[in-house]
């Protein structure tokens, strides 16, 4: 069994692992944009996905499709994109029917959805969307991870 002082140097080493490889990874970031407006929640799944793909902020293929059809799409490399002040991780979105979208294996989550998966704890989150008024939905991911979600009613 391991004393507690070495998991304590483990867990330090991990996290200054993480750190180098974030700091890294940010430093060759080469673009960075504030998609607020787009989170309006007065939109389609469609029109917010589509816009960020003709300016090439987001990657054109989804890294993962959800059971309920909300595709996740990464950010292009060396696009760092924040949303409301929080470095947004994944964008995701669905529309019925759009050839944009891959359908999932479940029921689909409705008409049309979209959002972004921002890191930054829930409570945070839904403090700065009430602050600027927003409807957007909040849901907790991690601790650490927050979704934002406008979905067509």
């Amino acid at each position: 069994m391991k004393r507690p002082n070495e998991r304590l140097t483990k867990a330090f080493r991990v996290a200054a692992a993480v750190a180098a490889v974030s700091f890294g990874l940010l430093s060759t970031l080469a673009h960075a944009g504030s998609i607020d407006e787009q989170l309006d929640c007065k939109s389609t799944g469609h029109g917010f996905i589509s816009a960020l793909l003709q300016s090439g902020e987001i990657q054109s293929k989804p890294m993962r499709v959800e059971s309920n059809s909300i595709n996740a799409f990464r950010p292009a490399r060396g696009v760092k994109l924040t949303a409301f002040d929080f470095q947004v991780f994944v964008v995701l979105g669905y529309e019925k029917d759009d050839p944009i979208f891959k359908p999932g294996k479940g029921d689909p989550i409705g008409e049309s959805a979209y959002g972004v998966v921002v890191t930054g704890a829930s409570d945070d989150v839904k403090d700065r969307l009430r602050q600027i008024g927003s409807n957007a939905t909040v849901h907790e991911v991690t601790p650490v991870m927050t979704a934002i979600l406008c979905q067509a009613h």
